[in-house]
């Protein structure tokens, strides 16, 4: 089960953040989960959101560079431990783990969930599958 994940090239220059949070914010599309990285000279920005093909055509309507990745949102416990199991568990069917970030707490259910880029989502979802890890949809992220 994978999430749509959307990379925005983005210049490093003040407003362009500004600028691409509200084109989407405009366009009724909720920023569920973010990471940027960036050098000197421009970022990239990872989202989350709550309709990523309305964003992806959005963004380009407004000249935005753009693409779409499938991740792998899961479920971590927010308590000592709780993201080394999720490592764990791919580092022994020898998974690499691209990048990651985390999307959000669930303090009520004392959870977190975490944004997984990695060499292979079929091996990851069978991997963390049948260490009883819980993988998340769009749509259940939506409800966060």
């Amino acid at each position: 089960m994978t999430v749509k994940q959307l990379s925005v090239f983005v210049e490093n220059r003040p407003g362009r953040l500004s600028a691409i949070t509200g084109i989407l914010g405009g366009a009724g599309i909720n920023i569920r989960a973010v990471s940027i990285a960036d050098t000197k000279d421009f970022g990239i920005m990872r989202l989350i959101v709550s309709d990523a093909e309305k964003a992806v055509a959005v963004l380009r309507e407004n000249n935005c560079s753009v693409t779409l990745t499938n991740v792998i949102a899961v479920e971590v416990q927010d308590k000592p431990c709780g993201m080394a199991r999720i490592m764990e568990t791919l580092y022994k069917d020898n998974i690499s783990v691209e990048y990651m970030y985390a999307a959000f707490l669930n303090t009520a259910e004392g959870t977190a969930c975490l944004i997984l880029r990695v060499d292979s989502n079929d091996k990851a979802e069978q991997a963390l599958a049948e260490a009883d890890c819980k993988m998340l949809s769009e749509e259940q992220l939506s409800r966060i």
